[in-house]
């Protein structure tokens, strides 16, 4: 990871969602990371699938039918002013599209998804090139220029084909915070 070029995006506090799209059907799949939206976490299944489909559902199907692709999912997080790993409290939230991944292609790469959703809205570059152990301890301090509380992703080019190189790396302060609500080693390990 250190001396590799890569891109630096700030990593969002929130969930991760989904929504499958295909050429016959359009928007057809709503889902969480493991599993479709259902009642178990009722903010997400209330707010995600119109979020996301408000904020990007036209925009991403034009350039879906203008690429030729007959299916696709779009990979989002789902997050809130006071969301943490995954909690979400009763307030305005927002979705922020993070990846593409096309059948029989994979996950695009940081510079495709960028060139090919030109105009639609994706999370800021806050570094392109190499990723050094400095600005990991800054990551660490909460002192990189345009991080979040949690941290920031790192993503690069095919690692393996339809599989970018992608790392996370969190600040000390956001892990503290987990393993004050995490009951166990198990748990904090889980969520990190």
């Amino acid at each position: 990871m250190h001396g590799t070029p890569v891109f630096i995006f700030p990593k969002y506090d929130g969930s991760n969602v989904r929504a499958e799209w295909s050429r016959k059907r359009g928007w057809y799949k709503f889902g969480r990371r493991h599993g479709l939206l259902d009642d178990s976490n009722p903010i997400l299944a209330a707010e995600a699938k119109p979020l996301m489909l408000d904020t990007y559902g036209d925009d991403l199907a034009r350039v879906f039918w203008d690429q030729r692709w007959d299916k696709a999912v779009a990979l989002f997080e789902f997050f809130g002013p006071n969301s943490f790993a995954g909690s979400h409290e009763d307030e305005a939230h927002e979705v922020m599209l993070l990846d593409v991944s096309v059948h029989r292609k994979g996950i695009l790469e940081p510079r495709v998804l960028r060139k090919t959703l030109k105009g639609i809205k994706l999370p800021p570059v806050l570094h392109q090139g190499n990723f050094t152990k400095p600005m990991r301890e800054q990551v660490e301090r909460g002192e990189f220029e345009g991080q979040t509380f949690e941290g920031i992703i790192g993503k690069g080019g095919y690692k393996t084909p339809g599989r970018p190189m992608m790392f996370k790396w969190k600040t000390q302060a956001w892990l503290d915070r987990l393993r004050g609500v995490c009951g166990d080693d198990e748990e904090f390990e889980r969520r990190r």
